[in-house]
């Protein structure tokens, strides 16, 4: 008998860091208000050297939407460049948050 995947099949993890002028122009903010109407969990973080981590967890179509927000150039400062890196979703995350 075949397995037929299950519900969670297509969540995924989407590890972005996001290079350019993106601290302290409320692009964490815009990050978390776009993951949540997305229905996604995770966090936007500062990181030292001037770049955003976004951690995202959901479905693959929804952090596939969230990629393409984040390269468009409506986001606030500007986004020079997006790394990804994409694996299974882990679980244990709830909510977006700003660190």
């Amino acid at each position: 008998m075949a397995e037929h995947p299950g519900p969670d099949s297509d969540r995924v993890r989407l590890t972005a860091w996001v290079h350019g002028h993106v601290q302290g122009v409320g692009f964490r903010w815009w990050t978390r208000a776009r993951a949540l109407e997305l229905g996604l969990v995770g966090s936007a973080t500062n990181q030292a050297d001037g770049r955003v981590l976004i951690v995202a967890e959901g479905r693959r179509a929804a952090c596939d939407n969230l990629l393409g927000l984040l390269d468009q150039g409506r986001s606030p400062g500007q986004v020079d460049t997006v790394v990804t890196d994409w694996g299974p979703a882990r679980g244990g995350l709830t909510g977006f948050v700003e660190r």
